[in-house]
């Protein structure tokens, strides 16, 4: 349990049986009534946003997140498998829980899950990965102006859009936010 006068962004709180990760709060001490607390609070979840305003003062409960850093294994089923570094146990985490990240995972890329009560909540990867393009249609004579895009498949199986000039075979960046072309890699 915590007040709302120590709440901080980052922080995670269990209300009515739902985890919400504090994104932004104000405290405000109006002229005349009593203090509050205006914060903005994402579903842990479903990623829903909401304003909530608590009194200043008012007990809040806080859930406990723990988030350690993981490899990736290997798909099976439905489930992606993630090994924690530090005990070796191997934790599968629904395709769902990982969402459109798991276009972007590879094999033994380093991750963070976050985890409530030995439930895996989210996945963090990495902001941006190198991934080999599986294919794309060959650029042709010309296609070296700037603003033009084509559709490539990674080695992943994800579909983004790159510019003309890239070709089967190329390493890109890409970033797992939004599937966004951010350049060849080294």
């Amino acid at each position: 349990m915590a007040t709302t006068n120590d709440l901080k962004n980052g922080m995670v709180l269990n209300l009515d049986g739902q985890l919400w990760t504090v994104t932004e709060f104000q405290h405000v001490k109006p002229g005349k009534g009593g203090a509050f607390v205006r914060t903005t609070l994402k579903n842990v979840l479903s990623g829903k946003v909401v304003d909530k305003t608590f009194n200043a003062g008012t007990k809040v409960e806080t859930a406990n997140v723990d988030k350690r850093s993981m490899t990736y294994l290997y798909k099976d089923g439905a489930d992606f498998v993630f090994m924690d570094g530090d005990t070796f146990d191997q934790i599968p985490v629904p395709a769902q829980t990982l969402g459109g990240g798991a276009d972007y995972l590879l094999e033994n890329t380093e991750v963070t899950v976050a985890m409530h009560d030995s439930n895996p909540l989210y996945v963090e990867l990495p902001v941006t990965m190198e991934l080999v393009v599986e294919h794309t249609d060959p650029g042709l004579q010309g296609d070296r102006s700037t603003g033009g895009t084509k559709p490539a498949t990674l080695e992943t199986g994800a579909q983004i859009q790159v510019p003309l000039f890239i070709s089967t075979g190329e390493k890109l960046k890409v970033d797992t936010r939004d599937g966004r072309y951010l350049g060849r890699a080294n």
